[in-house]
């Protein structure tokens, strides 16, 4: 079942121009991170180089619209950075992005190579509806600390994405909790491609119209479908 997505009017509110673009995909073939997953990396780690052209991520409009909301909603963009800031500091260092499994890879490779933040969600996961909010600070987000799952809790006001039975990623996009992140079992998943202004929707259908084809590419016979931006 496909899952529903709303965005709450506390968050309008904190954040008017936000956007984003929902592909949901069935069918597909998960598994260890091989030779075509890591192409998709390394390019995407030269797109980066070329967009930026010497800059420092954050001085890219759309990591520093980011930064912005980040620091609306009370959290501090340089200590809990945004999905896309983060994946992209770590494309340019010596150590490069890491390999985790084929399709976190491919979101990965999206999220660097449009400084998007991307996120990917096994559907078969998922309890009911999913929704982005302000948290109450009561909502269980299952993480791993110290090698263990363990339970945590978000601050009061901070954004939040949740379904049902809890937060599935705080801070907006800067952490996923383990419930529902993709692994080499996964078959079936959603995926959120999340703008802020400058970013355009054309940029933005870009970016998903490549994520889809990447996974038409990666997994023949997928099912793939692609929301318009909401």
């Amino acid at each position: 079942m496909t899952p529903t997505l709303t965005v709450s009017d506390d968050v309008r509110t904190l954040a008017p121009g936000f956007t984003y673009l929902a592909v949901e995909a069935r069918g597909l073939v998960n598994g260890e991170s091989n030779e075509d997953s890591s192409a998709l990396l390394d390019d995407a780690t030269r797109r980066l180089v070329a967009r930026l052209d010497g800059r420092a991520p954050h001085e890219d409009p759309h990591v520093a619209a980011w930064r912005d909301t980040y620091t609306a909603f009370g959290a501090k963009p340089s200590r809990t950075r945004n999905s896309a800031e983060a994946l992209a500091r770590r494309a340019l260092t010596d150590a490069g992005l890491p390999r985790i499994n084929v399709l976190v890879d491919l979101y990965n490779a999206i999220s660097v190579a449009h400084l998007i933040p991307v996120g990917g969600e096994d559907t078969d996961r998922i309890k009911g509806a999913m929704r982005l909010v302000r948290s109450t600070g009561q909502e269980p987000f299952r993480t791993v600390a110290g090698g263990e799952e363990a339970v945590e809790h978000p601050e009061a006001g901070e954004v939040v994405w949740c379904d049902d039975e809890g937060v599935t990623c705080r801070r907006w996009n800067w952490r996923q909790g383990v419930r529902t992140r993709l692994t080499e079992e996964s078959v079936n998943a959603l995926f959120l491609l999340e703008a802020l202004a400058p970013m355009t929707i054309g940029e933005l259908e870009a970016a998903g119209a490549e994520l889809a084809a990447s996974l038409e590419k990666l997994s023949p016979g997928a099912q793939i479908t692609v929301r318009t931006p909401e």
